[in-house]
């Protein structure tokens, strides 16, 4: 895919979501996709916005904020990546969607800096379904509670869930994580009752599978903008 222009690659990544829908009997607008950008240049980002892509993802900070400034005007940005205590400041008013929030003090540090600029940040909670050592995400077995703290914070808006199973060859291992978060997100939307809608599941590799099981939000990188550089 090397040789493919932004394009050729964003009509290809939107074919694959539109045959995964059309596979399980979904409507093609109930998927979003989530352009990752990280570690790519805003020039990229420019590219492929010209040809259409409103919605990017950014993982680190410090890389997101000065590229958001110097990108096209009228995107939209959502934070995909491990969101440091120290660094939940700068997230304020910056992003539509936090979709890593995975801890109490966190979701605290959130509310007050929102609170303070009378803002409302939407927000999804990380689940580390799998219990993988090295990746972040609040336990199964603790998100009940987190998720209970988090709809009572007036300047947060829960919107649902978000995982990053574990990595196989075949997508359709990752399939089981994501029917596990389908089932905690719905737990939690009747136990809380609030609708909860966005599942932000599925990448390059395993999007038809996540979708597959009800994936809202595609996180794609790899297949938008080719092979990721290193980081400086």
């Amino acid at each position: 895919m090397a040789d493919l222009t932004p394009a050729e690659r964003l009509a290809r990544v939107r074919e694959r979501i539109a045959t995964a829908c059309a596979a399980c009997g979904r409507d093609v607008a109930e998927v979003t996709l989530v352009a990752v950008s990280k570690f790519h240049a805003v020039e990229a980002v420019a590219g492929l916005a010209a040809c259409g892509q409103r919605l990017f993802g950014e993982s680190y900070i410090q890389e997101a904020l000065p590229k958001m400034d110097a990108a096209p005007q009228g995107l939209i940005w959502h934070f995909i990546g491990h969101l440091q205590r120290n660094k939940a400041k700068l997230t304020v008013g910056r992003f539509a969607l936090l979709h890593t929030v995975d801890n109490l003090d966190l979701a605290q540090i959130l509310q007050k800096k929102n609170a303070a600029a009378n803002l409302i940040q939407d927000i999804c909670l990380q689940v580390n379904v799998a219990g993988e050592t090295q990746k972040s995400g609040v336990d199964p077995d603790g998100l009940p509670a987190l998720a209970e703290a988090g709809a009572t914070m007036p300047n947060l808006r829960l919107t649902g869930l978000m995982v990053i199973p574990p990595v196989f060859d075949d997508p359709e291992g990752a399939r089981p994580s994501f029917a596990r978060l389908r089932e905690l997100r719905d737990a939690v939307a009747s136990r809380l009752r609030l609708p909860l809608p966005v599942l932000s599941m599925g990448m390059s590799g395993d999007m038809e599978a996540a979708i597959l099981e009800g994936a809202t939000h595609v996180r794609v990188g790899t297949d938008l903008f080719g092979a990721r550089p290193q980081r400086a």
